[in-house]
């Protein structure tokens, strides 16, 4: 008798993805349990599902429903729907809508639309292939920020240790940065761009101070807190909308601090969320050049192996 063998693909989770799921699926049920998160406990259903449907729209929409990579068996649904998950959960946890669930569902669709819409191709790569620039999550909450910015806001720092007293009010911070060190140190390898932010967050800090009367401490105040160690730890360092260079995430990381930095002084809020954009889209931009470049230096190249003498066009007679 023939085994069966199926003719979908076996998909593999990115590195790091699923620790990142858990750990944020666990940091979700804690906060409507335990640590004080103050959206209801609808938000992050409504949030997955529509990350989760987004998700699979725009995979039938480009692959067509037999080409889809979330056929074949559950294993593949669930792996093809982590980042979605993480998306999904990423924005209800990060987003204040008080009771208007159709902000927060707009965050994700959003969240995942992005990854189409924002796109550019990578210099070296196969033709036609291109990545998403934007960071899902962050351009997902920027965007909702900004539309909606009379009805919403982002969620209290103060939420994610509400509920904890004495050394928990540390121990949780304490854990999330060992974990996501951990995580960037063995999956993501983004441990030079979390060293490059941290180091351009108080380098502008330190300037901020020397150009206005606010003392030093308080502008660091911000590292203190829980929502600053998620950003840095779980956000920044998206594998997909960051450098893999170290040199790139070096420059990364610290021209994030200071277009943070900037946009503080200048009184403009969310600086975390909208630092981050500004960095992709310039990230983007200059993939986009890179590979234009490149592309024009293999037209020259072709051109020069067809007609080495540098004669082109030219017609002899006889």
């Amino acid at each position: 008798m023939k085994e069966h063998t199926s003719s979908f693909a076996r998909l593999r989770p990115r590195p790091g993805i699923l620790p990142f799921s858990i750990a944020i699926s666990v940091l979700n049920i804690l906060g409507h349990t335990v640590l004080g998160f103050e959206q209801s406990w609808l938000h992050p259903f409504v949030s997955l599902f529509a990350a989760y449907s987004c998700e699979l729209l725009v995979e039938v929409a480009s692959r067509g429903w037999s080409g889809a990579r979330f056929r074949g068996g559950i294993r593949n649904t669930i792996i093809f729907l982590l980042p979605a998950h993480i998306t999904g959960l990423a924005v209800g946890m990060l987003l204040y809508t008080n009771e208007r669930f159709i902000v927060v569902a707009f965050a994700s669709a959003f969240a995942i639309f992005s990854k189409s819409f924002f796109r550019v191709p990578m210099a070296n790569a196969p033709k036609n292939a291109t990545v998403h620039f934007m960071n899902p999550s962050n351009i997902g909450i920027t965007v909702t920020l900004l539309i909606f910015s009379d009805w919403v806001g982002v969620a209290q720092p103060y939420q994610f240790t509400e509920g904890l007293y004495g050394i928990f009010d540390w121990a949780l911070p304490a854990l999330i940065v060992c974990t996501g060190s951990l995580l960037n140190w063995r999956a993501t390898k983004k441990l030079p761009l979390i060293s490059a932010w941290l180091t351009g967050f108080v380098a502008q800090a330190l300037l901020r101070a020397a150009l206005t009367s606010q003392h030093p401490l308080s502008l660091l105040a911000p590292m203190t807190g829980t929502a600053f160690v998620l950003f840095t730890f779980y956000m920044i360092t998206d594998p997909m909308t960051s450098p893999a260079s170290r040199q790139g995430q070096l420059l990364f990381g610290f021209s994030t601090a200071m277009v943070y930095g900037l946009l503080s002084y200048a009184g403009i809020v969310f600086g975390l969320f909208f630092s981050l954009t500004l960095m992709c889209a310039a990230r983007g931009a200059l993939l986009w050049i890179d590979n234009l470049l490149m592309e024009r230096l293999r037209q020259r190249s072709a051109q020069a192996a067809i007609f080495p003498l540098g004669v082109k066009g030219e017609v002899h007679s006889q």
